[in-house]
């Protein structure tokens, strides 16, 4: 299938060096992994009204800060948790007064479209082991992924993370832990709703939004990148016109 256009734009200057691409005076977002489709349709937006090409740089949010925190030429910086973010902004490499929340999400439990799996009741008497058979959990890495760090805390909350510890399949990012509950390598995944509403997956349950710390998204211009450019799409990503394309993939808006 042909690319579209502003995909083919975003391939393009993902291939260039990053001194090559800043000469072409283009704008680099470094973003949450679970934020590609959505974040793509608003960057997508956001070039119909500004001149300013706009790269997108996706993967686990620890990832991308500390690429930042060595120099890597972000303008903006979303992350999936406070504590990425709270990182950048303690080593002082953020912008002053421009860090907001722009979303939140929820924390489901997947399989993938055609299993015959019934929904799942989360509580304390939930025998995981049964339901994963032979196979393991999928999840972002809890060291160091944010939606891993969320799914340990809700299992930690069930008295299930002793029990789901070694049978995890600890995936580089939450698309990672997606796509291994898409292929049918795990029967079960812990992700975000946002991810679960564009894949070949079905959500079996909730996670209590008791059971994690509360799951947002962060954005901030990072120091010395600061310009008119890049506030005006900080600033568009918080418009109604993003909004609209967030909610539709399923994130909630701040």
């Amino acid at each position: 299938m042909p690319l579209k256009p502003f995909a083919l734009l975003l391939t393009l200057l993902l291939t260039l060096p990053s001194g090559l691409a800043r000469s072409a005076e283009s704008l680099t977002v470094y973003a949450a992994a679970s934020l590609t489709n959505a974040l793509n349709e608003v960057l997508e937006a956001f070039s119909q009204t500004h001149s300013t090409a706009v790269i997108a740089n996706y993967a686990a949010s620890s990832t991308l800060a500390r690429q930042i925190a060595q120099g890597a030429p972000a303008d903006i910086y979303v992350s999936a948790n406070l504590q990425w973010m709270d990182y950048l902004a303690e080593a002082g490499l953020l912008a002053d007064d421009s860090r907001r929340t722009l979303l939140g999400n929820q924390l489901v439990l997947v399989t993938a479209s055609n299993s015959s799996m019934a929904t799942v009741n989360l509580d304390q008497h939930w025998d995981l082991v049964a339901s994963l058979g032979d196979s393991r959990l999928a999840v972002g890495d809890p060291d160091h992924v944010p939606a891993g760090r969320y799914a340990k805390q809700a299992l930690q909350w069930l008295n299930l993370w002793s029990v789901a510890e070694p049978l995890l399949a600890r995936a580089n990012n939450v698309r990672g832990a997606l796509a291994l509950v898409e292929r049918g390598e795990a029967p079960l995944g812990i992700v975000y709703r946002s991810d679960a509403t564009s894949a070949r997956v079905r959500v079996v349950a909730t996670f209590a939004a008791q059971s994690h710390s509360p799951i947002e998204y962060p954005a901030a211009i990072v120091r010395n990148a600061d310009s008119p450019q890049v506030r005006a799409l900080l600033t568009f990503l918080g418009t109604s016109e993003a909004a609209d394309i967030f909610r539709r993939y399923g994130f909630e808006v701040r």
